[in-house]
């Protein structure tokens, strides 16, 4: 996570700063610390409420370009009339990926950060407000671009989900350790350029991952060709049906 750039404080949780640290001069790491505690507390909170609506929440985190909202799309298409989808769109500007996801016929809802590189708890808990999940079964949250800060704040999601892109360097992991660390499954995204790609090797990619200690399970897919798709749709539903099943049975016993 970014401690110097300031991406730490947003909109959605300046108010916190400047209740228990209202003078110039606070030490940095004792803001940090207030502000992640409380991100954390209002992360549970957003975990509480997918659970009540038995809806499970996925957060999609890559580097700008790897694929998210194709993925997205694809997935909608794969999964209509079999599942209920939402999707929280976070960029810094514009509703761009929003507006494609809602050409789908699914709600989403965009959260523009102005400068902050990465989505918290407190976005996530503002926009839930705006979207109705009773009913749904998948909340895919779309993470800001950036393979650093995303990984270091819970937003009460289920599942974290990276994606690393062909178009980029196969060191990536060993590069950003802290993202693929966070990852249940990483996503190898844009295949179908492989052949014209002579310096991405998915084996070194998947070396440079299990390095980390990391047992994410590694699917290589092409959203655009639907090369690969199916096995992300398998631990997709796989994890969908565990939810409600976990639910039920939390629901049974209560």
């Amino acid at each position: 996570m970014c401690e110097t750039c300031g991406c730490t404080i947003t909109l959605d949780n300046r108010n916190l700063v400047h209740l228990s640290h209202p003078h110039e001069g606070t030490d940095a790491v004792t803001v940090l610390a207030d502000l992640l505690a409380a991100n954390d507390h209002q992360a549970q909170h957003n975990r509480a409420h997918f659970d009540a609506h038995r809806a499970l929440a996925v957060n999609l985190m890559s580097s700008p370009g790897a694929g998210k909202t194709r993925l997205i799309e694809a997935t909608i298409d794969a999964l209509r009339g079999k599942y209920t989808m939402a999707v929280i769109e976070g960029d810094l500007e514009t509703e761009n990926d929003a507006e494609r996801v809602r050409a789908k016929g699914v709600v989403a809802h965009q959260i523009t950060t102005g400068t902050a590189c990465h989505l918290d708890a407190h976005m996530v808990h503002d926009a839930l407000h705006h979207l109705a999940l009773d009913g749904v079964d998948i909340v895919f949250i779309e993470n800001v671009g950036n393979l650093i800060c995303p990984a270091s704040f819970d937003l009460g999601q289920h599942w974290n989900v990276t994606l690393l892109a062909a178009t980029e360097g196969d060191d990536k992991p060993a590069k950003y350790p802290v993202m693929f660390r966070a990852a249940d499954l990483v996503l190898l995204t844009k295949i179908d350029l492989l052949p014209v790609l002579d310096d991405f090797e998915p084996a070194r990619a998947e070396a440079a991952l299990r390095n980390l200690a990391s047992r994410a399970p590694l699917i290589p897919l092409s959203a655009k060709t639907g090369h690969g798709l199916d096995a992300w749709l398998d631990w997709l539903q796989r994890s969908a049906s565990r939810r409600r099943s976990h639910d039920s049975e939390r629901a049974r016993m209560a």
